[in-house]
This record gives C-alpha cells, structure tokens and sequence, in this order.
C-alpha cells in the first residue's frame, strides 16, 4: 500500500511540474523587414523567430555573389556571405544584443554584432559592425 501512495504521491507531482506554462516574452513571434543598403549598399531581408526570449533567424543578402569564373587570369574576387544567422536572448525593455555568423567556409569565418530594440510594434535591429544597415521588423 504504501508503495501506490508513493507512486501516486511522485505521478501527481510529476504532473503538476510539466503542467506550468513556459514563461514568455512580450516580444515573442515571428519577425520580418528589410534593412537599408548602409555603407555596403546591400540590404538585408530578415526573418527572426522570438519564442519564450530566444532570438533565431537569418538574414539574407540577395546581392551577395558566389565565386566567379576567371576570365582575365586574375583572382577572382571573394564571394561574400549571401546567408546570416542571428541568435542571442530578447530583453523586454531596453536595447539588447544579437550576434550574427556567416554561412561560409571555416577559413573565411565572418561575424557581426547587432542590437535590437522594441520600438511600438516593431523590432528595430541594427548592425553595430560591418555594413551599419538598420532594419525596422514587423510581425
């Protein structure tokens, strides 16, 4: 007998831990928006998802170029990162810090810092390194 109380007395606690609901973020949802060209004249297009404060998106540069063929016999230029991830934890109030990595080869690893900011009903982020480009996201 005394072992069913126990069970029931675990299975009833077990429960009630799983049961309360996850904390979350005034700012949580799925953002959007293109930023300005800024000193590189190449806007971005973001897409950031803000679930219980975690910040995950990207960001994607469509005049980003890949290797080029090499007519002249001269090196090429370098292809520039088309594709950003963005990751970092979303502060309700005040601006707060994201971090953002290239998608390219080891060798060639790029990263920027970006900081965002609630501003009405939108999430203004802005490089802080880079290009300087600000974009204004919306839900």
């Amino acid at each position: 007998m005394k072992h069913i109380l126990l069970v029931a007395f675990l299975l009833a606690t077990t429960t009630q831990a799983f049961a309360q609901p996850t904390p979350s973020s005034p700012l949580d949802g799925q953002w959007r928006g293109t930023s300005d060209g800024g000193s590189c004249n190449a806007p971005l297009d973001f897409v950031i998802v803000i679930e219980n404060g975690f910040v995950d998106g990207s960001a994607y540069d469509t005049t980003a170029h890949g290797p080029v063929p090499n007519l002249k016999k001269a090196p090429p230029p370098a292809p520039t990162p088309g594709l950003w991830q963005i990751h970092g934890v979303a502060k309700p109030s005040g601006p707060f810090s994201l971090v953002s990595v290239a998608s390219v080869k080891a060798a060639d690893r790029r990263q920027g810092k970006l900081t965002a900011r609630s501003e009405g009903a939108s999430l203004v982020v802005s490089e802080t390194t880079g290009c300087q480009r600000t974009a204004r996201l919306s839900r």
